[in-house]
């Protein structure tokens, strides 16, 4: 059937040529006959074919009407970047006004996904047709699609201002706007700007983010006339706050600009007309003289202009005080625990920090504890508006957290209220990011888009992989606009590192990867893309290196998929790649092309070389020792536990020489939760016989950085089941342990000591702090000394039983060997020197209590005992006494 189809097409094919088939002779019909033909294509799965013929036939016959048609289809179908069999075709119709089938081409090239050349071509059709209407459907496509596109995206504004659709309007200058700018056309940015500022005067964020984009893309010049427009606005609003703003702004470009000062000083005699020290703050300041720099004078004229009757301040020793009066050059002041102090304004404005009203301090202040712990409960978003505002509208958690606990919320409040807080900061359209820091939030007059406040994050980001996420949360949202400024930006961003493949970096790739799915997903994208895989590979120097440097999950698995599909030598690269992924979809795939043989190799060489492959000899050994294939290695299950063996002995060695001390401990960790507390080398000790058990042990003595704790525990477990095994060297050994053995008891005790120093005592002993400063001079300050001696007590404290807390084991009971000496076992001694018996419960540091015969296994007594059996004898000094001692009886102790 598909020999038939083709040969159909080449028949079909000969006859165009022999007949000469004029233009006239097509209609849209034949092109519906050629679209029934390419599903059949499709069906029978003989594209490629079809596709192969065509083009061999256009070799020759460059403009055969079938073969330009069924080529371009396929490729399109294919998502083939080039496009160029139905350019020429549609362009042989159109230079012969053919416009029923321009139009059906078009439209055939659109279902497909968005064209820029198949939407123009259509509106051309439409205006030849006098369809109006139609044509700014396509336009506003075309707007979408082609983000150079200025002229159109001004004309739809125009079109939408006649209907009126004022907001689609807007939209669309705004549009026009942005891409005017990218082409330097001031001209054509000054008419739309001057729209804009009367549709929209109030959206100012927008008109101060363009401006710099003017400044940046077109001149500082340029940038101030618009300013000033934007500033004539304000001043006919009475906006007098945003006015001098702008004025700020403009004196940033050009600071000699007598008028913008003259301006800003007649601004601030308007804002603050009521202030009693007005004239007098602008004449000491200069600001309205021009021989001084004016952003000094603005800077100096803002923090004298704070000091008035009423307003807020704070003294660093003294804290909140409210100006009670202001007399010339004098200020008189009332702290807390100083009220009516003067002093001149010379010193206030250089001691004194200004506070807004609302101000977080001045609220701890003046509200009473219990007021403002029910208003940020309740009021989670008002109260960090507040703490954003009080510190120049730009604040981290961290400043945050140090204003709302211990103060204001218990640690325990903190937890859940900041939970609740980063979602606000996250969702809240009221809150965004700073462009040049992530972790600093402000506060938004405006509400502010997700679009733009995801954009600011992007500009914020610092890390590349960082900016990867956000883009994709970009188009995660319903409706991405792919067309607007902030997604051209940032997509702007990942296609530059393809404009040039000097070095092949994990971020080319990356960058790759992303526009090419976004591409994937958006045809109209698929421009930026002229590469394919293979030519980006060839570069790349160091495969494993940049793929392990890929700090993105999903492009990782991205990387390998087209690895496996582009690159011939895949199975190769896979296992090479191997060590560094850990990635499940190598294994599977190389199993399921059946490269069992290369997996053998591979298990192999990781296990001989385990030194620089212990990732990956934790991972076979967890997901590939119980594969059929993995048999075939020849690695025995003692060969698996010696090699996990030496790795933690590797690890504890590594992390004791400060070497990759964070990856070390990683891997230390799992090859412990292997070995003890997933039980496998109990298990192994239930079914291996005595000489490998003893083998097995050898190797777990010499890891001499592993808690004793455990070897004995382990040598426990093979005495109960092994009661005459015989251990190599079998010496008693005083135990200096790394951990330390708890009971569940003692355990929770701590962590409730823990708890009360660090939510009751600690916040107790800050506001002790804070009320000896309030009492001033620090030098005779007994209160202050007191208060600070008491905080570096807790803070050892603190220090002490989080490092003990962390270092803690949890003794298991189920583990108690009556045999031997250990911890959890009470032992009856007779004490030979002094002919009498004596009995211990052997515990802990935490359980010790001497009075009571309960000692620690870290003491020198203690020591001695463990692994001691019943009969045995042994000798102890104490204050040079030499004591003699027979251990009679050896039984657990009951928790």
């Amino acid at each position: 059937m598909s020999e038939a189809l083709l040969k159909n097409v080449q028949d079909m094919l000969n006859e165009e040529k022999w007949t000469r088939a004029t233009l006239s002779n097509y209609s849209t019909a034949q092109f519906k006959e050629l679209d029934d033909l390419l599903k059949d294509a499709r069906e029978e799965r003989v594209y490629d074919e079809l596709k192969k013929t065509c083009d061999e036939h256009l070799g020759h016959t460059k403009n055969s009407i079938i073969a330009l048609y069924l080529s371009g289809m396929v490729a399109l179908s294919r998502q083939i970047i080039d496009d160029s069999a139905l350019i020429n075709l549609v362009s042989i119709f159109v230079d012969n006004h053919k416009w029923a089938i321009v139009k059906y081409l078009c439209e055939r090239i659109l279902d497909y996904g968005e064209s820029k050349f198949a939407l123009r071509t259509l509106a051309e059709c439409y205006k030849n047709e006098n369809e109006e209407d139609a044509i700014f459907g396509i336009w506003e496509r075309l707007v979408k699609v082609d983000f150079e596109e200025a002229d159109l995206a001004k004309a739809l504004a125009e079109h939408y201002e006649r209907i009126p659709n004022i907001d689609a309007a807007v939209d669309y200058y705004k549009k026009a706007l942005h891409r005017y700018i990218n082409k330097q056309l001031f001209t054509n940015v000054r008419e739309i700007w001057a729209k804009l500022l009367d549709y929209c005067p109030m959206d100012i964020d927008f008109f101060l983010h363009v401006q710099k984009k003017i400044a940046k893309n077109i001149s500082e010049e340029k940038a101030v006339l618009l300013l000033q427009d934007v500033y004539a606005s304000c001043k006919k609003r009475k906006d007098i706050n945003t006015a001098i703003i702008i004025l700020k702004i403009i004196l940033q470009y050009d600071q000699r600009d007598s008028h913008s000062r003259r301006e800003i000083t007649e601004c601030f005699r308007e804002k603050y007309a009521d202030h009693s020290q007005l004239e007098e703050y602008i004449r000491i300041s200069n600001i309205s003289q021009n021989w001084r720099n004016v952003h000094e004078a603005i800077q100096d004229f803002e923090k004298h202009i704070a000091f008035d009757k009423g307003n807020y301040v704070y003294h660093r020793t003294w804290g909140v005080g409210r100006i009670a009066s202001v007399q010339g050059d004098d200020i008189l002041i009332d702290f807390a625990k100083k009220r009516g102090h003067s002093m001149s304004l010379k010193m206030a404005v250089d001691a004194l920090q200004t506070l807004s009203k609302n101000h977080i301090w001045v609220l701890k202040a003046t509200w009473k504890k219990e007021k403002l712990h029910e208003w940020v409960k309740s009021e989670p978003i008002l109260a960090l508006k507040t703490v954003i505002k009080s510190f120049g509208n730009s604040c981290d958690i961290k400043r945050i957290k140090t204003e709302m606990s211990p103060s204001i919320l218990s640690a325990g409040e903190w937890i859940a209220w900041s939970s609740k807080a980063r979602e606000i900061l996250k969702g809240d359209p009221s809150f965004g990011v700073s462009p040049e820091n992530i972790d600093l939030f402000t506060v938004r007059e405006r509400p502010i888009s997700i679009e733009e406040k995801l954009y600011n994050e992007f500009k914020a980001e610092r890390n590349f992989f960082d900016r990867v996420q956000t883009i994709r949360n970009f188009t995660a949202q319903k409706d991405p606009e792919l067309d607007s400024e902030y997604f051209t930006e940032m997509f702007a961003y990942f296609a530059g590192y393809l404009r040039s493949l000097n070095q092949v970096t994990e971020q080319v790739v990356a960058s790759y990867l992303l526009v090419k799915d976004l591409a994937g997903r958006y045809p109209q994208l698929g421009s930026s893309l002229q590469l394919n895989f293979l030519q980006i590979f060839e570069g790349i120097s160091d495969v494993p290196t940049l793929f392990f440097n890929l700090k993105d999950n999903k492009l990782k698995e991205e990387f390998l998929h087209h690895i496996k599909l582009f690159v011939p030598s895949w199975p190769e690269i896979f296992i090479k790649l191997f060590p560094y992924a850990l990635a499940p979809s190598i294994i599977n795939n190389l199993e399921k092309e059946g490269y069992e043989d290369k997996l053998v190799a591979m298990a192999i060489n990781c296990f001989e070389n385990y030194r620089e492959n212990r990732e990956a000899v934790l991972w076979i050994y967890r997901n590939l020792n119980k594969t059929p294939w993995f048999e075939k290695t020849g690695i025995s299950f003692e060969k698996q536990l010696i090699t996990l063996i030496y790795i933690l002995d590797i690890s504890y060695r590594e992390i004791e020489n400060h070497r990759d001390t964070a990856e070390n401990r990683k891997i230390n960790k799992q090859v412990y939760n292997i070995l003890f507390k997933e039980g496998l080398l109990n298990s192994f000790v239930e079914t291996a016989d005595s000489d490998t058990i003893l083998r097995i042990f050898t190797f777990i003595e010499d890891v001499k950085d592993l808690d004793p704790a455990d070897k004995i525990k382990l040598r426990s477990r093979i005495q109960d089941k092994h009661p005459d095994f015989k251990f190599f060297g079998d010496t008693e050994k005083t135990v200096i342990t790394r951990g330390l053995m708890v009971t569940a008891v003692m355990y929770e005790e701590k962590q409730r000591q823990l708890t009360h120093i660090m939510e009751v005592e600690v916040p107790a002993n800050s506001r002790e702090i804070a009320f000896a400063l309030s009492l001033g001079d620090l030098r005779e300050n007994a209160e202050y000394k007191a208060a600070k001696e008491k905080q570096e007590i807790l803070n050892s404290m603190v220090a002490k039983l989080k490092d003990e807390i962390e270092r803690a084991q949890l003794f298991d009971p189920g583990t108690i060997n009556a045999n031997r000496v250990s911890f959890g076992t009470k032992v009856v001694l007779s004490n030979d020197s002094k002919e009498k018996k004596e009995e211990y419960t052997i515990l802990g540091p935490w359980e010790s209590d001497p009075e009571n015969r309960i000692i620690s296994y870290l003491s020198p007594f203690g020591g001695t005992l463990l692994n001691k059996k019943v009969g045995e004898k042994f000798d102890f000094s104490i204050n040079d006494e030499k004591i003699s001692y027979t251990v009679e009886q050896i039984a657990p102790v009951i928790f």
